[in-house]
C-alpha cells in the first residue's frame, strides 16, 4: 500500500529544513511525498546568514495545490512556512474545500528577511485562518509563547499552560516544545489532546539548536499518520525519529549544525 505524504511548505536552499528536509523524513519513514512551495527562503553568508525571503505568487501556489489534489487522493497534509497573509488565505480556502484526515502545522511565525509589520499580519493570518483547521499544531518555545500570549515559559508547567492556552485557538492537539532552550538536561515536549496533558522527555543532545529539527518533527508526525498511526504514537516516534537526526546531525560551513534525516 502506498502511503501518501503531502507537505505545503517553503524551499530552504541549503537543504537543512523546509520542504526539502519534510520530503527526505517523508521518504525516510516509508511514505510518498508531494510538495508544493510558497516562498522560497536563502540564508545570506555575507550578511551573517540572514534570511532572503522570497514569495511565491498566491496564484502559483494555488495552482500547484489543485495539481497535486487533483493527481491523488490525499487526506493527510503538513503546513510549514506560508510567507504572506495573501499565501495564507489561498492555503486555507484550499484545506477547506476538502475533507482531510489530518492536517499538521508547523506554526512559523517569523523569517529575518520580512518587515516587521509584515510579519505580525502573517501572524495574524495564521492565527485566525489555519490553526482552526489543524489537527495538530506544533510550535516551538518561541511560537508557544507567542501564540499563548505567554511572555515566558520557563519550565514544563509553563509549557502546559501554554499548549492548553494554543488549544483555545482551534487545534484537536498542541506539541509545545521545549527543545534545548528549555531549562534542564533534557529536551521536554508537551502533548495536548484537549484533555489529557503526556510529557515526553528525552536526554538533551548539546545545548545549541539544530537546524531542522522543528520542519522534522512536524514531518515525521505527518507521515507516520499518514500511515495510520493515531496523534500520540505518531509524535512518540517522530520525537524518537528527531533525536535520532540530531545525534547524525551534519556540519558545513554554516555557523549551524543541521538534522541529518534517517541518521
Amino acid at each position: 500500500m502506498n502511503h501518501l505524504a503531502y507537505v505545503i511548505a517553503g524551499s530552504e536552499a541549503t537543504g537543512g529544513a523546509g520542504l526539502q528536509a519534510d520530503l527526505r523524513t517523508f521518504q525516510q519513514l516509508g511514505t510518498y511525498g508531494l510538495g508544493t512551495v510558497t516562498c522560497i527562503v536563502s540564508f545570506d553568508p555575507k550578511a551573517n546568514w540572514t534570511h532572503r525571503f522570497v514569495p511565491i505568487e498566491p496564484q502559483v501556489v494555488a495552482d500547484q495545490i489543485e495539481a497535486a489534489t487533483a493527481a491523488y487522493d490525499l487526506d493527510v497534509v503538513k503546513i510549514g512556512m506560508l510567507g504572506t497573509p495573501a499565501t495564507i488565505d489561498v492555503v486555507a480556502n484550499a484545506l477547506a474545500g476538502q475533507t482531510w484526515r489530518h492536517v499538521v502545522v508547523d506554526p512559523v511565525l517569523i523569517c529575518k528577511g520580512q518587515e516587521p509589520g509584515a510579519a505580525l499580519d502573517t501572524d495574524t493570518a495564521l492565527r485566525e485562518r489555519i490553526l482552526p483547521l489543524a489537527t495538530v499544531v506544533t510550535p516551538n518555545l518561541f511560537e508557544a509563547g507567542v501564540l499563548s500570549g505567554m511572555e515566558r515559559i520557563d519550565s514544563v508547567d509553563d509549557l502546559v499552560e501554554a499548549a492548553k492556552r494554543i488549544a483555545d485557538l482551534g487545534p484537536r492537539y498542541v506539541v509545545a516544545k521545549g527543545g534545548v532552550e528549555l531549562p534542564g538536561d533534557e529536551a521536554v515536549d508537551v502533548l495536548f489532546d484537549g484533555t489529557d496533558v503526556e510529557i515526553l522527555r528525552v536526554p538533551k543532545v548539546g545545548r545549541e539548536r539544530v537546524a531542522g529539527a522543528g520542519c522534522t518533527l512536524a514531518a515525521a508526525i505527518t507521515a507516520e499518520l499518514a500511515k495510520g498511526s493515531d496523534v500520540s504514537e505518531a509524535v512518540r516516534r517522530a520525537k524518537d525519529f528527531v533525536t535520532a537526526g540530531i545525534n547524525g546531525r551534519i556540519s558545513g560551513n554554516a555557523p549551524f549544525d543541521t538534522v541529518r534525516q534517517g541518521a
